[in-house]
């Protein structure tokens, strides 16, 4: 383990998909809270159709962050997804040309409290095994959000599509969502929305897997971490406000796009086989049948997509429905509903 100097370097990845004013935004709340010293804030446009890239460097000459040393912009030529357009500023690294201690994440509708990246570094500092700390998040109603998790699993499958208390209860030990934590613990995998990571742990694992568009990349990444030794945590103290699925516009019971069902067949046949992705299928299907049968007899409308439980048989069996393009979301757009 190699020892961190006293002022750590710190890269903060600020990735813009269709969002550029809310990009700035979010970049404004992370320089505010930039250590005084080697830290920089990368903003990357990914391949945006809407003008993002333009509007992105009028509003940071309107800020005058294009005199900033501390803040650049970097345009993607291709929308490879979450973990690719990440993946591209930190190979780039810091300015000079050379790399961070830690890289922090900050989803462009994400907006940080005073005080949280400090938080983030002094845990690293302190739990030299740490490869993430992740935040807490909450809405813009002040409720506190889900962002602690455990790795999803055939018996997590079936509690997650079941949604009954009483199999909640029993199955506790693999609801994915973790009940949200009073105190800084140890974790399977936090939220990729306000996060850091160790570029050591980074280096012996390798970046975020590309073949994930979106969804489940940070799941993967924290998995082959643990696999090698590394620790994730969740820092309640080190907070940050989230809208959640802007850039996405996917909410609550809309139908899910293809490039979900993709992320979710890629993890569990990567990381765990063929047998145990059709297992977590059927798993899934017999929790999904569950909950239908209890909101028919409940008369309660059912959480997800009526369509859904379709688009995952044919989607494991390799039968691809018809694909919709991300959507390009407003400025105003509405985060998910949470449900």
């Amino acid at each position: 383990m190699t020892g961190l100097p006293s002022d750590p370097r710190l890269l903060v990845v600020v990735l813009n998909y269709c969002t550029p004013e809310m990009t700035l935004r979010s970049a404004a709340t992370v320089l505010a809270d930039l250590p005084a010293a080697n830290a920089e804030v990368a903003i990357v446009d990914n391949a945006s159709p809407d003008g993002s890239a333009v509007k992105l460097q009028q509003g940071m000459s309107e800020r005058g962050w294009d005199a900033d040393p501390r803040v650049r912009l970097i345009l993607s030529d291709v929308n490879g997804g979450f973990g690719a357009g990440n993946n591209i500023a930190v190979r780039a690294g810091m300015s000079d040309g050379g790399a961070p201690d830690f890289v922090m994440l900050v989803n462009s509708d994400a907006f940080l409290d005073e005080g949280c990246i400090g938080l983030l570094i002094e845990h690293m500092r302190a739990h030299p095994r740490a490869g993430f700390a992740g935040s807490q998040l909450r809405g813009e109603d002040g409720q506190v959000h889900n962002s602690a998790f455990r790795f999803p699993s055939v018996a997590g499958e079936f509690e997650t599509a079941a949604r009954i208390g009483v199999l909640t209860r029993l199955l506790w030990r693999h609801v994915v969502p973790m009940p949200v934590p009073e105190r800084t613990v140890r974790v399977d995998w936090v939220a990729g929305a306000s996060f850091m990571m160790r570029m050591e742990m980074l280096e012996e694992v390798g970046l975020f897997d590309e073949t994930f568009f979106l969804y489940y990349e940070e799941t993967d990444l924290c998995l082959r971490a643990a696999r090698a030794g590394w620790e994730a945590w969740y820092v309640p103290e080190a907070r940050a406000m989230h809208l959640g699925s802007v850039s996405t516009g996917l909410r609550g019971a809309q139908r899910k796009p293809p490039y979900w069902y993709d992320s979710r067949r890629h993890y569990f046949v990567k990381n765990h086989g063929r047998a145990v992705h059709t297992a977590t299928v059927m798993s899934h299907v017999a929790g999904n049948l569950l909950h239908g049968l209890r909101c028919v007899v409940s008369l309660r409308r059912p959480l997800q997509s009526t369509l859904h439980l379709g688009d995952l048989m044919r989607h494991s069996m390799g039968i691809r429905f018809r694909a919709a393009s991300l959507p390009v979301k407003d400025e105003g757009a509405q985060p998910e509903d949470g449900t």
